[in-house]
């Protein structure tokens, strides 16, 4: 069930450092990058119908496809590793075990769009992490793999690690150009079509760090050995960080498709203690909860996730055994999303307080049966009228939640 694509190299000992990143095939689809032009690179990664890995699930082909190729303006990539979503840990791997990797991908990613410099927007918390890249950027440099012409090919590209000021919507990727720029991290209102992202009025992609860490297999192998994993529409494999009451946690890399009971019981050694499983958040604290008379049939990947009510995320998954008490979770959930939110819509800014103190009433003792009613009116109110996705999907959070475990919340109120 395990497949090392990505995460080849993680328990290899100092993998992190050049010379024994080279020595297990690091820049190697280099030489073959720059035999293909541009246009090439991108119909490959069409091909191979990569999808993004950092919640939405895009095509990477189409998104790279925006990029106008006949304007005269530079054209960038940016790099999401503002990984900040509760219950979310896979890219800080990538970044600890192989940073070299992730460079490669942005060599291959920024010469598909004729990008010649390239930035890493890390989550200001990840002191560690932001430390090992940049060693691994220096390295880069000294050998010639980065600067005025990687590895002699005559292309150039530049790469700057910019460090986040550890604000959660900076994950949101307009907002973190606008936190690249220098400005407040604010979301963007969203274009009626579909277009590049924008960074100083130039046309720009971002990414997320394992999607872009993927590209290179992609080079090395072709489109077809990465269909050959994962399903028809989800193809590939993903970083599963699987998180709370079972036996081993941790990170694993999985082919999309494969059965979440599966993944629980027998990649993962089951619950913790031989206790029940009561629920699991399959994708990062921001996905529907589900309960655990509902996963038999699940498999991981994004369709079958949507059509059970959730979502694949960011891969996120935590698992909740018989002992937790899902008001308590739910709380714990909003008094981060409640401070967190920018500020910057009304309905959410006000909304999530709102639900904050309600659940914290509830489990006070002191709640009424109108609260619950309550808390879906402020959902209703946090759906669809805000910038961007923050608040809808903190609404669905607490639907779902009130939904699945009604009697939880009934309980504490009666």
């Amino acid at each position: 069930m395990i497949v090392k694509i990505v995460s080849k190299n993680f328990e290899i000992p100092n993998a992190h450092r050049l010379e024994v990143a080279r020595a297990n095939g690091r820049y190697t689809s280099l030489s073959k990058l720059f035999s293909m032009t541009p246009n090439a690179v991108i119909c490959e990664v069409e091909q191979s119908l990569l999808r993004g890995k950092g919640g939405g699930g895009a095509l990477t082909g189409e998104k790279w496809r925006l990029i106008p190729t006949d304007g005269d303006k530079p054209s960038y990539l940016v790099v999401n590793a503002d990984e900040s979503e509760p219950g979310t840990f896979k890219d800080r791997q990538i970044l600890e075990f192989d940073p070299h990797l992730l460079i490669e991908g942005i060599i291959c990613s920024s010469y598909a769009i004729n990008a010649h410099h390239a930035y890493i927007y890390i989550r200001g918390e990840y002191v560690f992490w932001a430390k090992r890249m940049q060693e691994a950027i220096d390295e880069a440099y000294k050998e010639g793999i980065l600067g005025a012409s990687v590895l002699d090919s005559g292309y150039a590209l530049h790469v700057t690690l910019h460090r986040g000021g550890g604000a959660y919507i900076c994950g949101e990727k307009t907002a973190l150009l606008e936190s690249l720029e220098g400005k407040r991290g604010h979301p963007r209102l969203k274009p009626r079509g579909k277009e590049p992202e924008w960074f100083f009025g130039n046309p720009t992609i971002v990414n997320n760090v394992e999607t872009i860490a993927s590209v290179p297999f992609i080079i090395t192998e072709g489109f077809g050995a990465y269909l050959a994993y994962g399903t028809e529409q989800s193809p590939g494999t993903m970083l599963f960080g699987i998180s709370g009451h079972v036996e081993r946690p941790g990170v694993y890399e999985l082919p999309y498709g494969v059965k979440l009971i599966d993944v629980i019981e027998k990649t993962c050694g089951g619950i913790k203690d031989g206790k029940k499983l009561k629920a699991i958040i399959p994708g990062g604290s921001s996905c529907q909860i589900l309960r655990a008379d509902e996963i038999e049939n699940i498999t991981l990947d994004y369709e079958s996730l949507k059509k059970h009510g959730s979502a694949l995320g960011t891969g996120g998954i935590i698992v909740m055994d018989e002992s937790v008490s899902i008001p308590k979770a739910m709380k714990n959930l909003f008094e981060f999303y409640h401070h967190e939110s920018c500020g910057q819509c009304t309905p959410c800014r006000e909304g999530t307080g709102w639900v904050d103190n309600i659940l914290g009433k509830i489990l006070e003792g002191k709640g009424t049966p109108q609260d619950m009613q309550t808390i879906l009116d402020a959902c209703d109110m946090l759906n669809g009228k805000t910038i961007c996705v923050f608040a809808p999907s903190v609404a669905f959070i607490a639907q779902s939640y009130i939904e699945k475990f009604k009697e939880e919340f009934e309980a504490l109120i009666h």
